[in-house]
């Protein structure tokens, strides 16, 4: 501002001066050309004045513009040099103009150093051909990604993924390219540990999985072991009975065709009880296959749920597989619970058996613990026909479930059940199988007490 006051100093010396130079111009003149020329000279005076005051707004507008601009700069080149990625600015026909840290670090060498040289001077002799592809995109939404070497003073670099998109003045006319590159070995090296994370989360996943299917397992084996006790216990004192039978046969049969006399014959099978023992002999042998059959129609049971291929797809019969999954459960747990069934005739499911019988398992193993300690505890099966699917229920008359237990059911790991009772994965692999399978299962409150488990499936 100095230079300001002497300027208007300076400036109003002349004016001064102009003035006394004006008196005496005017001394010898006549009074009006006088007054006339003292006027000129006042307006001219003013304009210089007017002018010299725009001179110093813009110089003061000028010199803010050039502090906003120096701060705009500053700021650009602080962002550029904290981009720890490769950052190389070319112009229109590959020449670099600029170069960040990281860029002169990898390189060896300062911005000043590569100007104005070719993109494919700093690539490795290998992949210099790529250099043209690098700045060949013209539209802004181009974006080149390529992966290339570039040249150090230690030789060629580790491979680097490049990203090079157009870069365009205020007007929309490209002017340039821009390009970022990263190592891939850190790219690499993060994808690894991000992949070797996954991996042991699968495993816990699968192994978590394979624990409820043993726990499944563990049950479906105590309801078959149960179920197959009674009719081999049957066949085997069926055939303690037959084997008796043969040998009191056998003796008489020795006595018949011996030197035995009729008297002794007829005493013989009296003693005997030959005529007994063949009147039972039919109801042995069919009560020894009737407890065969019923060991067969659970191996085949067995066979079913475990010999299917994972993909196959079949026409399922809902209520032999309903009663035989229920059948199993309650014969895996303690206590009575009476089951009652409400199912429309004919009705079957497209899906994998097995995995729909482990479903079902679950869900009434499920229900069976939420009616323990009941005065009467009780499970409703029901399954009907909803237009292309089928719709089974399991409806129990238990304490019924919590809201917040309702919204956590099907979340892996969630069990209402004390600890060391369940795994919280049974009721997320069933919702899991139901998806698969291109159906749902969900669950809610009975208005009159109990909780519902519905699965909907469709029909085969």
């Amino acid at each position: 501002m100095a230079e300001r006051g002497e300027s208007g100093s300076k400036v109003g010396a002349e004016i001064g001066l102009k003035t006394g130079l004006l008196d005496r111009a005017g001394a010898g003149l006549p009074f009006a050309l006088a007054s006339d020329q003292e006027t000129a000279w006042i307006e001219v005076i003013r304009k210089m004045d007017e002018v010299y005051a725009d001179l110093l707004r813009y110089e003061t507008e000028l010199e803010d513009k050039n502090t906003a601009l120096e701060e705009a700069q500053a700021f650009i080149s602080s962002v550029i040099e904290a981009v720890s990625d490769v950052l190389i600015v070319c112009d229109r026909d590959g020449r670099v103009l600029q170069i960040n840290p990281a860029a002169m670090q990898l390189l060896g060498c300062r911005s000043e150093d590569v100007a104005q040289r070719s993109l494919a001077d700093l690539l490795d002799p290998a992949d210099r051909r790529q250099a043209a592809a690098l700045v060949g995109a013209q539209a802004s939404s181009d974006v080149v990604n390529l992966e290339v070497r570039f040249v150090t003073a230690h030789g060629p670099s580790d491979l680097y993924a490049v990203n090079a998109a157009t870069r365009h003045d205020p007007t929309g006319v490209r002017v340039g390219t821009v390009l970022t590159a990263r190592p891939i070995g850190e790219l690499r090296r993060a994808y690894e540990a991000l992949h070797a994370a996954h991996s042991k989360l699968q495993r816990a996943q699968r192994q978590l999985i394979e624990q409820e299917k043993m726990a499944s397992l563990g049950r479906l084996v105590a309801g078959v072991a149960h179920e197959l006790n009674n009719p081999i216990s049957f066949i085997y004192g069926n055939i303690h009975t037959l084997e008796r039978y043969r040998k009191r046969l056998s003796n008489y049969l020795q006595a018949l065709h011996g030197d035995a006399d009729a008297e002794e014959i007829a005493a013989l099978r009296r003693e005997l009880r030959i005529d007994a023992l063949l009147d039972d002999y039919g109801s042995l042998i069919e009560g020894t296959l009737e407890g065969a059959t019923r060991v067969s129609d659970v191996v085949k049971n067995l066979r079913r749920l475990s010999f299917s291929k994972p993909g196959e797809m079949q026409s399922i019969d809902v209520e032999r597989v309903l009663r035989t999954a229920a059948l199993w459960a309650t014969r895996a747990k303690p206590g009575h619970v009476a089951l009652s069934f409400d199912l429309e005739p004919e009705l079957a499911v497209m899906g994998h058996e097995g995995q729909f019988h482990q479903i079902i398992v679950n869900l009434i193993d499920n229900a069976i613990d939420a009616v323990r300690g009941q005065v009467a505890p009780s499970i409703t099966i029901s399954a009907r026909r909803q237009g292309d699917d089928i719709t089974i229920t399991i409806a129990d008359n238990g304490h019924g479930l919590s809201e917040a237990a309702i919204d956590l059911l099907f979340e892996p790991f969630f069990t209402t059940k004390p600890v060391g009772e369940g795994t919280g994965l049974g009721l997320w692999i069933s919702y899991g199988i139901a998806r698969e399978h291109g159906g749902s299962l969900s669950a809610a409150n009975r208005p009159e007490g109990g909780a519902a488990f519905v699965l909907t499936l469709p029909a085969g």
